[in-house]
This record gives structure tokens, sequence and C-alpha cells, in this order.
């Protein structure tokens, strides 16, 4: 039940903030346990101790929290690929820096489950306003990322937009294929007709970009 400073409205910008943070927290535990598509807005507003028409004040739809989730993905998982590539030194193997885009998209299995499901519903129950937002957010971190592999790796700005585009991408197709914790998966891996099923996102993932930078080094530079 939600206590009287919970269902009282957030009056000041930084009261409100508070209050929008502890609303994507709770939605981030649902949503990394249970999975996306499972977590209602109902069950968001249970699990912070508010009534759900009390929450709307702040996020119109789930689909806005979801998305703002996403944003912050982005932001999180660009920062910690540009340290890594800045670590890794001037001219790593290809196929390490397959494997670190892989690696990292893999630690971040709600940021998998995000990608995958931004496209398909997030972006469809929200504002054009927070579309925007969203999409700008995500523009800004695609160029970042790409920035920092074209100086570890013979790139054009649009090859290297296209391994950020193809690495995410793929990982949140690749994530629901794999559907770590389900039912599904646990059948895919006691079926001896459905091991084929079974897809082990990091390999599968560092794979496919492995051999698109091998492609674009041997292609030669575009440009």
């Amino acid at each position: 039940m939600a206590t009287r400073n919970q269902s009282t409205r957030a009056r000041s910008p930084e009261a409100k903030r508070a209050r929008e943070a502890t609303i994507l927290a709770a939605a981030t535990r649902l949503a990394t346990a249970n999975g996306i598509r499972s977590v209602t807005l109902t069950d968001i507003a249970t699990e912070v101790g508010m009534h759900k028409s009390a929450m709307l004040r702040y996020f119109e739809t789930r689909e806005e929290i979801f998305l703002r989730l996403a944003a912050a993905g982005w932001t999180e998982w660009s920062q910690a690929v540009r340290d890594a590539l800045d670590d890794a030194g001037q001219k790593p193997h290809l196929h390490a820096v397959a494997g670190l885009l892989a690696e990292s998209l893999v630690a971040r299995p709600l940021f998998c489950d995000l990608l995958a499901h931004t496209p398909m519903n997030l972006e469809r129950n929200v504002s054009l306003d927070s579309v925007r937002s969203f999409k700008l957010t995500a523009i800004a971190e695609v160029a970042a990322v790409g920035e920092a592999l074209r100086r570890v790796a013979a790139l054009s700005p649009a090859q290297a937009g296209d391994v950020v585009a193809t690495a995410t991408a793929m990982a949140g197709a690749l994530w629901q294929m794999a559907a770590p914790g389900t039912e599904l998966r646990r059948l895919y891996e006691t079926d001896p007709d459905l091991a084929h099923a079974v897809v082990d996102v990091a390999p599968r993932l560092t794979g496919i970009l492995g051999a698109l930078l091998q492609g674009y080094s041997a292609g030669g530079e575009a440009a």
C-alpha cells in the first residue's frame, strides 16, 4: 500500500526528478528479473508503492518509462565501450574489437532486451517529443562509439555507424532468440531435437561482427 509520502504529488522540480528516478529504478528491477514483455504499468506502480493514476503524472505510459531506460542504456553502454576501446591500444586485432563489442552488450541483459523492444513497441505509444528525445540520444551515442571504432580500425564514418547498428540490432535479436532464464530456453536445452535453437549470444555476435569488420578491412576504407 502506498504511504502518504509516496501518494503525494511531487511539487518541486527536484522532487519530481527524484520520484521519476524511483519509478525508473522499479521498472529496471522488474524488467531485469522478468523481462520487459511481462512488466505492466500496474506492476511498476505496485513496486513503487503508488497508485497507477498517481504514477501517470510522471510517465504517460509504460512505454515512456522503458524508452527513458533505453536512452540511459545507450549512454551508459556507449561510455563503457569507448573506455574499453581506449584501453585496447592503437590497433587491436579486429576479432578482439568484435569480442569487446559483443561482450559489452551481453553484459547488459536489460539493454539487450530494450534494444529489441524499442522499435517494436516502445516508440509506438509515446509522444513524438519522447521519441525525438530518445532518437537524438541514440544517434549521438552511435556516432560517439563510431568515432572510437575509427581510432582502432580503418573504417569510414558510414562503416563505423553500420558496425554499431549491426552490433546493437543483432544483440537485441539474438537475446530474444536465446530466451535466457525462460521455459523456452530450458526446453531448447533439454530436448535433443531442438538443440539447434540454443543461441549463445556472445560468440555468435562476435563472429558476425568479426566478419563485418574483416570485410570492411579487406575492402579498404570507403569514401
